[in-house]
């Protein structure tokens, strides 16, 4: 699948960077093209693999290059005032060479909270493209203000976009961790499931060409209709060893029969398979009730077969109750690993954002009680007891 990608603010920048990287590390060529968008000039100055004409500045006149310090409502409004300048770098995309546009934001902070969704509603009144989210929520000890801008802009973003895939920061920071430590490996865990997702059916010239091959349409499907989407990821690292643990899954046991080893390859997906459905999620959520979900096996052709993935599909479509699970397989010659990955879309039981929604509210509640006792503690300051005093102007 071929994606223009806009990473918005801080986080979108340095995932959308991570994206180019990625690329350039499996020659999956999934972006097709790249802008970052950025109110403060020193993280846009900060990333490797963007063209530096493909980095645009917003909110200038306002905020001189230096951020809207976690004002999403501020980074809204810049970008609303500085879309002819983000549509000005979009230009420069080749429309007619992508897929779908994927714009990437933290809903946390100031800039890429506020001014995705606005940038979503002005692609999709433009181009006939889908336009797709990918949103990353806030851990919880990151503090209120995040916590209360990250629900604000999941309300908005998901009605801009015509999917919004999220991703859970609270689920997958590590205990003690450091937090530019804890954010990179964040960071490419995101871009490994997104990487394999939207990599599927982008076939090399010269490559393997899967027995039931995943494209582009397949993902609009599934993303189709709109709401929100989690992404699950699990991986077997093949075994070169004979008679290791592996043998009989990648067919290295000498004298072992091809039935015997196709019976261990369509077990050993179908496992595979839940593992990605019932472990760790991008979005923490149960998965019965999802509106349609997509299932892409990729690794070496010979540790895939169909069996396993059409069974692997069959498994999803009884855990999620819908008719509407689509499955296939990503060859990738030289990979070490095994991988299934799982989109499911249209997911409505998620506890995570309810939680997320409460503890918003609680942070509105106590950000407007902390400003009326500070507007009262100014006045019991700044005006005499008798009020004998009388100010300039």
């Amino acid at each position: 699948m071929k994606l223009a990608m806009i990473g918005f603010g801080q986080a979108g920048g340095k995932i959308l960077d991570r994206f180019l990287e990625y690329d350039q590390r499996t020659g999956s060529e999934i972006v097709r093209a790249a802008v970052a968008v950025n109110s403060a000039k020193a993280d846009l100055m900060g990333l490797k693999n963007i063209p530096e004409e493909n980095r645009v500045l917003i909110g200038q006149a306002r905020v001189k290059g230096h951020g809207v310090g976690a004002d999403n409502e501020l980074g809204a409004e810049i970008a609303e005032e500085d879309i002819d300048e983000v549509q000005g770098a979009i230009d420069s995309i080749p429309v007619h060479e992508v897929d779908a546009f994927l714009v990437i934001a933290g809903l946390g902070g100031g800039t890429g909270s506020g001014g995705a969704p606005v940038l979503s509603k002005h692609l999709k009144r433009i181009y006939t493209e889908p336009v797709y989210g990918l949103g990353v929520l806030p851990s919880q000890d990151e503090g209120g203000i995040y916590t209360l801008n990250a629900a604000r802009s999941f309300q908005t973003f998901v009605r801009e976009v015509d999917n919004l895939m999220v991703f859970d920061n609270d689920a997958w920071r590590k205990t003690g961790e450091s937090m530019e430590g804890g954010y990179s490996e964040i960071n490419e865990e995101i871009v490994k499931r997104f990487g394999i997702l939207f990599g599927a059916g982008e076939i090399e010239p010269g490559g393997e060409v899967g027995e039931s091959v995943v494209d582009s349409s397949e993902i609009i499907n599934t993303l189709s209709g709109g709401g929100v989407s989690t992404v699950g990821y699990a991986a077997e690292e093949v075994s070169r060893e004979k008679k290791g643990l592996l043998s009989r899954f990648t067919g290295d046991d000498d004298g072992a029969d091809d039935g015997m080893d196709a019976a261990n390859t369509t077990n050993r997906i179908t496992s595979l398979v839940r593992k990605a459905a019932l472990g760790r999620l991008t979005l923490p959520c149960e998965i019965d009730g999802a509106e349609r979900a997509l299932l892409v096996m990729s690794g070496p052709p010979k540790y895939l077969n169909r069996k396993g993935i059409e069974r692997g599909r069959k498994w999803l479509e009884e855990q999620t109750g819908s008719m509407e699970v689509r499955g296939g397989d990503y060859p990738v010659s030289e990979s070490g690993f095994v991988a299934s990955v799982i989109l499911l879309s249209g997911v409505t039981n998620v506890p995570r954002i309810k939680e997320l929604q409460q503890v918003a509210i609680e942070a509105q509640d106590n950000i407007d009680d902390i400003r009326q006792q500070s507007e009262e503690n100014l006045h019991r300051l700044v005006e005499d007891d008798e009020d004998e005093l009388e100010p300039l102007f």
